[in-house]
């Protein structure tokens, strides 16, 4: 509900610049860069796009990391555009980030700010790219990713160092921020205020005198509207699967293998005895022994603890060794030492004295090797299969690091290349819409479609430590609109539309004038000449429109905008016509009595509010430190990738 107040203060871009007051921003951004696969390649060449003290900031840096972030942005919205992340302030956004973090670099290099190896070793390990399994940070992974994406060690430990810098300098400048009820009472009461409003629509479609064009009028309009039309980049994907099955009979254990690992496992095939146990602990011994003779004179041990405000634990299927883990070696012993449904106790444990009581005994014979050998084959093939695996792909990434190319590397690892037609990134054709990827070319769609035709190729999973693919992009048709004639008939009715669009456009305009002179809106409607839709009284609480953060349809937002009384027109979009929107009431809203909103607005524009101390105290030393930018740092970047995607990458 209360998400309005941060889309009033928030650019659709705005998080990019506020990646530097977010508190795990460091790893999130740099698996970004990883994924992307142009991590850590800061230039350092080209014009300077910014400079404080003896630091700068070049256009090819710059260059790069606002192509690194369109490519993040784009695999959350494959359909985004080039064109459209520039256009709605990704580059400037982007620079005035990379800015704020040199500054604040350069300053805290005067302030004597140092940020240990150690505290980088630890942001490292909690990136979930270079963890195991388990969730231990591998070694081998971290190598293995930084080698597969060419990035130095350096160059990721700069860039978390920097992160966590301005994490340092910046966080305790928004803690403690407490705004006092005269500011939050405003914006809260906002939320309680409701409106009513009416609402006509002028279809562009209700008008039905528009002639079909002539062709020249037709690629006229073609010509101007070709971002209408324009078919985002497609993409033939080239690659070759290695999977693990290539290694079944090479992966297959020999006799003395299987031998060798029952030997060295024979502990897990050895007899073993598990129990399960009543288990009651208490402070003193004194209170134990009172509760054990309970039980002696007939008691169960749960009645017994029961009747001393106590209840008893259940432990199911302990083995010897965890029960001496958990308690003592004495009491496992003397555990495993009693019959079923015997007590036991009290003892010393680590927690207090112990009762014991045997509830159940569960004994597994050993095993001969040959009742578990179909066992251990599946475990050793499953083993050599994946140490095949994992050589057989250290050593295609190997080739190709020292500079095989993608086909060099197919032959000479007897791989099967193959290519998909042309796809859209989501995996769609254009041609053939109910065309779906085959399940191996899923996974490669994003990695693929992040990279350039002439970057190397890459070894993507597809399922891990099973199935891989070696990708790279194939032929590239970029971003264009179709030939006319393919289209034709579309173009056609959307130019009539557009036609009636400009006529609805003019009618909702003599609507607007007649209701502001005093008509009532419907009598407007009436008389407009040609069939409308009724108009329709609309309102509510700003809350509610607003609830969960929804955004509501932009004739509903405007009448809480409006001034009371007012009329205003307002187009549907898409040459769909035009709405005039009057204002006809306003109930003011006091949420001076209701303390949790109160409190839920004041953490709102607490958070926000912090986030600007911290941008004011950047442009505070960005001034003190005579921070020179370039003017011209940020147009020269979008040429350059507005030139470098064709426009649609």
């Amino acid at each position: 509900m209360l998400s309005v107040f941060r889309r009033f203060i928030r650019s659709k871009f705005g998080a990019f610049a506020a990646l530097i007051f977010l508190g795990i921003v460091a790893a999130a951004f740099i698996l970004g860069d990883i994924s992307s696969g142009n991590f850590g390649s800061s230039l350092g060449s080209g014009e300077t796009a910014a400079k404080a003290g003896g630091s700068r900031l070049t256009q090819t840096e710059l260059q790069d990391r606002v192509q690194r972030v369109f490519e993040n942005a784009r695999r959350s919205n494959p359909g985004l555009q080039i064109g459209d992340f520039l256009a709605q302030g990704g580059a400037a956004q982007v620079y005035d980030q990379l800015v704020a973090s040199l500054t604040l670099k350069e300053y805290a290099h005067d302030q004597k700010v140092h940020i240990s190896k150690r505290l980088v070793d630890a942001q490292i390990a909690q990136i979930p790219a270079f963890q195991d399994a388990a969730g231990n940070f591998s070694q081998e992974n971290f190598r293995q990713l930084l080698l597969r994406e060419r990035i130095t060690e350096q160059a990721l430990r700069d860039d978390i160092s920097r992160e966590i810098l301005e994490r340092q300098m910046l966080a305790p400048i928004a803690l403690g921020v407490k705004l006092p009820d005269s500011v939050v009472l405003p914006y809260a009461s906002l939320l309680l205020e409701a409106r009513q409003g009416t609402i006509a629509a002028v279809p562009a479609s209700a008008f039905n005198d528009i002639k079909d064009p002539t062709d020249a009028q037709l690629n006229d309009f073609y010509k101007a509207n070709a971002t209408r039309y324009t078919i985002p980049e497609q993409r033939r994907i080239r690659y070759a699967v290695v999977d693990a099955e290539r290694f079944a009979q090479a992966a297959q254990p020999t006799d003395a293998e299987i031998t060798a690992s029952y030997n060295q496992n024979k502990a897990a095939y050895a007899p073993r005895e598990s129990r399960s146990f009543e288990q009651l602990i208490l402070p003193t011994e004194a209170a134990a022994k009172a509760i054990a003779a309970q039980v002696k004179g007939g008691k169960s041990l749960a009645a017994a603890a029961q009747g001393a405000g106590l209840s008893v634990s259940t432990l199911a299927d302990e083995s010897r060794e965890a029960l001496a883990a958990a308690s003592s070696a004495a009491v496992a012993n003397a555990g495993f030492a009693a019959k079923q449904g015997e007590l036991v106790g009290p003892l010393r444990g680590s927690l207090g004295w112990v009762l014991l009581r045997v509830t159940a005994v569960k004994t597994t014979p050993a095993r001969a090797l040959a009742a578990v050998r179909d066992e251990i084959i599946a475990t050793l093939r499953s083993q050599k299969e994946k140490r095949l695996l994992n050589d057989f792909t250290g050593k295609i990434e190997d080739q190709i690091a020292n500079g095989g190319s993608f086909e060099e590397v197919v032959k000479d690892n007897g791989l099967k290349l193959e290519t998909t037609p042309f796809l859209l990134s989501s995996g769609k054709q254009v041609e053939n819409v109910a065309y779906e990827p085959p399940a191996d070319v899923k996974p490669l769609l994003a990695p693929v479609f992040g990279m350039s035709q002439d970057d190397d190729a890459q070894l993507i999973p597809i399922t891990a430590d099973k199935r891989y693919a070696l990708a790279a992009p194939g032929d590239i048709q970029a971003a264009a609109p179709p030939p006319l004639a393919k289209i034709k008939p579309l173009v056609a009715m959307q130019y009539k539309l557009a036609q009636g669009n400009e006529k609805a456009k003019a009618l909702a305009e003599q609507i607007r004038a007649k209701v502001a002179k005093g008509m009532k809106l419907a009598d407007a409607v009436k008389g407009a000449g040609i069939p409308l839709p009724t108009p329709q009284t609309v309102g509510g609480r700003r809350a509610d429109i607003l609830r969960d953060g929804q955004r509501p349809p932009a004739q509903i937002a405007m009448l809480f905008a409006m001034a009371p009384g007012s009329v205003k027109t307002l187009p549907a979009g898409e040459d769909r016509g035009y709405f005039i929107v009057q204002l006809d009431g306003i109930k003011r809203g006091d949420a001076g009595s209701d303390k949790a909103l109160l409190n839920q607005v004041r953490d709102q524009l607490s958070d926000v509010a912090g986030q600007e101390y911290g941008q004011q105290f950047e442009r505070a030393v960005e001034k003190e430190l005579g921070v020179k930018r370039n003017a011209n740092a940020v147009a020269s970047v979008q040429r350059a990738l507005a030139n470098a995607n064709n426009g649609g990458q």
